[in-house]
């Protein structure tokens, strides 16, 4: 009867990942879900949108490669329908693996079907899905409800059938024609996933794409798409959206044009207007972010938050391990987030892969920084895949020579990306880094090569020169 009772709202990553420490250290937990278990990265986000952009990489690489001089290319038969299946197959499968049977073989977790609110910083309500009301009782709770897109204040675009990234997930259809409105993650991918897999896609982008990273990233993707035949509207915004006769038609100061599907891909806001938090003392940023501390505690005593419905960076694995976090302090103990060397991939094709600090971002925080930019002609796994697209970006403190950051346009920098992380995490320095021994044809030499820029010119080394 005297166990730790903690309340969870929301049964995605920063959920489940606390409801299972919680109870590893002891406690019970009641979990609150209002729609369907697993959250968004499962069941419509990371999963589903990966599976889609592998199967248009296969498509393009039917189509064309750097090789079709010796391996003809053909025009690859699409099924949307059955390829969405098979996609779908596999979220329900991962989601009873990762997130239903788990829950169910743990009898330390109860799970209630509702939505829930603050009556005070002790109490919910919950509005069960059976049309039932109960009030339950914690000792903590974790705010882990999520984000959900955000849809512009653009006259006209309310009464249309547009997608936000669920819908365009879960069509079974490719259109022939797509307007993606967005800069960042969701529209990249999925702009480029649809072009591969058959439609004529323009991208609109209100300043340029990815404009708040490091400028040379968003000319290198632009590069790709349009090389691609990705038409991307840079300085560009829809002024009026109508739809009529299952055609959309943009006004902007370009001029109108007609597409069959609109995507809206402009961000994502936290799921928090409906929590009343303010009867629990629960204070909330200009987005309706939660604020946290590297504790993820709130600035009530007994709640804590994490995941994308806090001011933290929206990434499933920043939202589980800051869940893992708030669950080892909700239990008596210590622990913090630190998100200094914090990667991030972006799954077009090239990867785009980032981690640390720009220079931009260092010179703002007072660090005097040198950097170097390596093109792909120079890293071998390039020449040899025929892809030359793309750069790495090393950024080191000046005097020091510790790394600071790393940025990356190129094939598979998602898997590169981890061993900058690693070498920043550690204090490297770029001269540590360039006297590592890294394998020969791959991507991850890359860095080598770079770091190595600093102190030589790598054109006259051999080809793999230590």
């Amino acid at each position: 009867m005297n166990t730790l009772h903690i309340a969870i709202i929301g049964s995605g990553g920063a959920a489940m990942a606390a409801a299972l420490k919680a109870v590893e250290r002891g406690a019970r937990v009641t979990l609150i879900e209002r729609g369907t278990l697993g959250g968004t990265c499962v069941n419509v986000g990371c999963v589903p949108s990966k599976i889609m952009i592998r199967a248009a990489h296969i498509a393009h690489l039917r189509r064309e490669s750097p090789f079709d001089g010796g391996i003809a290319g053909t025009e690859p038969a699409i099924d949307r329908a059955k390829l969405l299946a098979q996609q779908q197959a596999r979220v329900d499968e991962l989601r009873q693996a990762k997130y239903e049977s788990i829950l169910a073989d743990t009898s330390a977790i109860s799970v209630l079907h509702g939505t829930a609110r603050f009556k005070d910083a002790r109490t919910l309500t919950v509005s069960l899905n059976e049309d039932d009301e109960r009030e339950l009782a914690f000792d903590h709770c974790l705010i882990a409800t999520g984000a959900s897109p955000v849809i512009p204040p653009i006259p006209g675009l309310a009464e249309t059938p547009y997608w936000t990234s669920t819908e365009a997930l879960a069509s079974d259809a490719i259109p022939p024609r797509l307007a993606v409105i967005g800069s960042s993650v969701v529209a990249v991918e999925l702009a480029q996933a649809f072009a591969r897999l058959g439609s004529k896609v323009t991208v609109l982008a209100r300043s340029t794409l990815f404009c708040r990273e490091d400028r040379v990233i968003g000319e290198a993707i632009t590069a790709a798409f349009r090389a691609e035949g990705i038409e991307v509207l840079e300085q560009t915004q829809a002024s009026r959206i109508d739809h009529a006769n299952s055609k959309f038609t943009l006004a902007t100061q370009r001029g109108e044009f007609s597409v069959d599907r609109l995507l809206i891909a402009t961000g994502r806001a936290p799921n928090t207007r409906e929590l009343q938090l303010a009867a629990a003392g629960v204070a909330v940023d200009t987005q309706g972010a939660i604020v946290i501390d590297k504790a993820m505690r709130t600035g009530s005593p007994t709640i804590y938050a994490a995941g994308d419905c806090t001011d933290q960076p929206q990434f499933v694995y920043v939202a589980a391990a800051a869940g893992t976090r708030a669950a080892i302090n909700m239990t008596g103990g210590e622990a913090a987030l630190d998100l200094s060397a914090m990667p991030m991939v972006v799954f077009t094709d090239p990867q785009i892969a980032t981690v640390g600090l720009s220079a931009a971002e260092a010179r703002l925080q007072g660090i005097e920084t040198d950097s170097r930019t390596l093109g792909l002609d120079n890293v071998p796994r390039a020449l040899v895949n025929f892809d030359t697209r793309g750069f790495i970006k090393l950024v080191v403190e000046v005097g020091s020579g510790r790394l600071l950051g790393v940025q990356a346009v190129a094939l598979d920098a998602g898997e590169l990306i981890q061993t900058a992380a690693l070498a920043i995490r550690n204090r490297m320095t770029v001269q540590e880094l360039a006297d590592q021994l890294f394998p020969y044809l791959t991507m991850v030499e890359g860095l080598k090569l770079c770091a190595q820029t600093f102190s030589k010119d790598i054109r006259h080394l051999s080809c793999c020169a230590g």
